[in-house]
């Protein structure tokens, strides 16, 4: 009969612990914005800066990357707080020679990964 109640005793003890995560993967998704994506530069040219600001602003923020770069190849998560409330956006990017390239109206409620292409001299996004 001891053994029953142990038993008993873990299976309430691992319930409680998979609630405790399960509130805490809640409570961390919960805690991104809507409108978070995923850069993937594919430019063949280093990002030197990155700006992204609500389309409705009148002028860019501050550098996402700060002091990093994001070499051609490689990608970044870009994350808001829960609080921010603009729907579309603008997004622009600047080379270590200071050559920049600017995208507008952007509706990061319906994007997750903006990938991020210059051949020939034209530069395009691609919107997931």
């Amino acid at each position: 009969m001891k053994y029953l109640a142990f038993n008993s005793f873990r299976r309430v003890k691992a319930l409680v612990a998979i609630l405790a995560l399960s509130t805490l993967f809640s409570s961390i998704a919960f805690a991104q914005g809507k409108q978070d994506f995923t850069l993937v530069n594919l430019t063949g040219v280093e990002i030197h800066e990155l700006y992204v600001s609500p389309h409705s602003a009148d002028d860019w923020e501050e550098d996402v990357l700060g002091q990093d770069t994001l070499p051609s190849g490689e990608s970044v998560e870009i994350t808001f707080s829960p609080k921010t409330k603009a729907k579309m956006w603008d997004l622009k990017i600047v080379d270590g020679k200071g050559n920049s390239i600017e995208w507008e109206n952007l509706n990061l409620l319906e994007i997750s990964k903006v990938t991020l292409h210059y051949k020939n001299g034209k530069a395009w996004a691609d919107l997931e």
